[in-house]
């Protein structure tokens, strides 16, 4: 028989190791020509994920429990290391010792990615399934923030000569905005704010408008992938951003199950 805390953690590792390894590739490619040691760096994590991706099609549903959680240790460091290189990277910008393609709240974005991968993964290797109950606002904060800056780098990454587009990419930064705060003043409001009432319209209201950003981020992958449209956005990006936003809806229903059996 299968363990719960198995088969999840199989799960989030397929997912956030091919996430983790795209982000190498993305940073890579932003820097110049000239920063090559940067690029080997991030080379280097995409051989080393790649790796976790082979050793992670060994296991099943049915793989022994200890080992999944010595699995999961092993990705765990891989991860922190990455952390610590987008921090790196991040820290260089921001001081101006290296000028890259890649924008400050990019690198940031991917980082704080990675620390809620290393975070899962700890959870899971102490018997917790999935988010809590109580985590339902601050799962959704992370992921609103995401969500927001997604939409912040379409719309800088479009050739300006989209404008519809552009727009278009605009409306969805300022939606998730605005929920986003919301998101953030209910969090101040816990634990008197964690009702079921509130929770269900909370999640309700933030699926409408990631089924709308993921439809969105759908039209707009499959035009770059047909070179319908002018932007700077790699076909890799445009459906890496895709992904995440699938991600974060069955996340929604994950919580509505659990709110719905409450």
């Amino acid at each position: 028989m299968s363990n719960p805390i198995v088969a999840r953690s199989l799960d989030e590792i397929k997912f956030w190791t091919r996430i983790m390894k795209e982000h190498a590739l993305f940073l890579s490619l932003g820097f110049t020509y000239d920063q090559k040691q940067l690029i080997n760096e991030a080379q280097q994590f995409i051989t080393l994920f790649e790796r976790i991706e082979e050793k992670l099609s060994k296991f099943t549903v049915n793989s022994d429990l200890r080992q999944v959680k010595e699995f999961n240790n092993e990705v765990y460091q891989a991860v922190v290391a990455i952390w610590s290189y987008k921090r790196k990277v991040l820290g260089l910008t921001l001081n101006c010792q290296i000028r890259t393609n890649n924008f400050p709240l990019l690198v940031d974005h991917i980082s704080r990615e990675a620390a809620y991968f290393a975070n899962r993964l700890k959870e899971l290797n102490e018997g917790k399934l999935a988010p809590a109950l109580d985590a339902v606002i601050e799962e959704n904060v992370f992921f609103l923030k995401i969500m927001a800056d997604h939409a912040k780098f379409i719309g800088h990454l479009l050739d300006p000569s989209e404008r519809k587009l552009v727009d278009q990419a605009r409306e969805f930064s300022h939606d998730f905005d605005q929920l986003l705060f919301q998101a953030i003043d209910l969090d101040s409001m816990r634990p008197q704010s964690e009702t079921k009432p509130l929770l269900d319209q909370f999640l309700d209201q933030n699926r409408v408008s990631v089924v709308s950003l993921r439809d969105f981020k759908k039209t707009a992958r499959d035009l770059i992938e047909a070179c319908r449209i002018k932007s700077n956005i790699h076909p890799l990006l445009a459906d890496h951003t895709f992904r995440e936003a699938e991600r974060f809806l069955e996340i929604i229903d994950l919580f509505e199950s659990s709110l719905t059996k409450a």
